[in-house]
């Protein structure tokens, strides 16, 4: 039986550097390969025999993992913020970085993270994209009233963005330069274009096989709603990937930082080491649950009255993980818990 290779990988734009080593820590090749699928497949012809693969999780990694997963024994993605930590050193540059990821999975020592299914990363692209143009919209549309202010235009804000109303706005409006309202019937066309897109987008996701029974189970939940449903699939992949609610909202970063030395425990901020697509959108539920959800009520209530409304958010945002872990793992419905009444 040949001996398996040991293969780092430093991912970047154009390049891939490269180190092969034997299980006994033998140098065998190093090089640079371009970053392209012609090249690569050269590259792999050249290997020296089966082999194990090793690379730092990039913008770029996703689709050199595709392409040389099948013709590895186990390609495996190392997480960046951990890496960093275990190779720190003086020298660096792209040959050393291969030759330590090449070590580090040979001596089994490397930091890996999740990498899902390709499927369920090209649904998480798109709703991703979503989000990019939802933000834009947002931006569009305070642009619109900042205009408007800037010209000292009377109009209605709840009315504004309506196209019948907008139509009307710019034939009655006075001593307003044209200059301006070029610019607002611009901003009021990106807009519209915007708005056709995401619902676009948000079709594609909705239609989709792979995931749907499993939104529609977490939409069993009072307070989750169709995007946040969408966000918690594809951002997390596989639920099982946690053992515990609480590791699953530390990677939500609903937890804060903790330093602690000597016996003396220091708590930050909230922790930056997270996944802000979920982040961001727990706490924006968080702030609407509580109008749908008793039990997520209460909660807000409770945390309310000891004075801070932040904490409060953040303790609903911890609970709806909890709840989010619980359906998804078990693959039912969401059923809440009926207190027991004493006789």
């Amino acid at each position: 039986m040949e001996s398996i290779h040991y293969v780092g990988l430093d991912v970047h734009k154009k390049t891939i550097a490269y180190c092969i080593k034997t299980v006994s820590g033998k140098m065998v090749r190093q090089g640079v390969v371009g970053a392209e699928r012609k090249a690569l497949r050269q590259w792999l012809t050249e290997l020296p025999g089966p082999w194990m693969g090793a690379m730092e999780a990039t913008i770029f990694a996703g689709w050199i993992y595709d392409f040389l997963r099948p013709h590895a024994v186990e390609l495996k993605v190392a997480h960046p913020e951990m890496l960093k930590a275990i190779t720190a050193a003086k020298k660096k540059n792209d040959r050393a970085d291969a030759e330590k990821l090449a070590d580090l999975l040979r001596v089994n020592l490397l930091p890996e993270c999740t990498m899902m299914p390709t499927e369920l990363r090209e649904l998480r692209r798109i709703l991703r994209y979503r989000t990019m143009v939802v933000r834009t919209a947002v931006t569009m549309k305070n642009k619109m009233a900042g205009l408007l202010m800037e010209v000292g235009a009377t109009y209605d804000k709840r009315r504004l963005y309506g196209r019948k109303y907008f139509a009307q706005l710019m034939e009655r409006v006075e001593d307003v330069p044209e200059s301006v309202k070029e610019l607002l019937q611009l901003s009021r066309g990106n807009l519209e274009l915007f708005t056709v897109v995401q619902k676009k987008l948000i079709k594609a996701l909705r239609e989709n096989s792979l995931i749907r029974e499993r939104v529609e189970r977490l939409m069993s939940i009072a307070g989750v709603g169709e995007i946040m449903a969408l966000t918690w699939v594809l951002e997390i992949g596989d639920s099982e990937r946690f053992r515990s609610s609480r590791q699953a909202i530390s990677y939500c970063g609903l937890c804060s930082a903790q330093r602690e030395s000597a016996g003396k425990e220091q708590r930050g901020p909230l922790s930056k080491k997270r996944n802000k697509h979920l982040q961001t959108m727990l706490i924006e539920a968080a702030k609407l649950a509580p109008n749908w959800n008793p039990q997520l009520a209460a909660l807000h209530e409770k945390e309310l009255a000891k004075g801070n409304r932040n904490r409060a958010t953040l303790a609903v945002a911890r609970k709806l993980v909890e709840y989010l872990l619980a359906v998804d793992r078990r693959g039912m419905p969401f059923a809440a818990e009926v207190p027991s009444q004493v006789a």
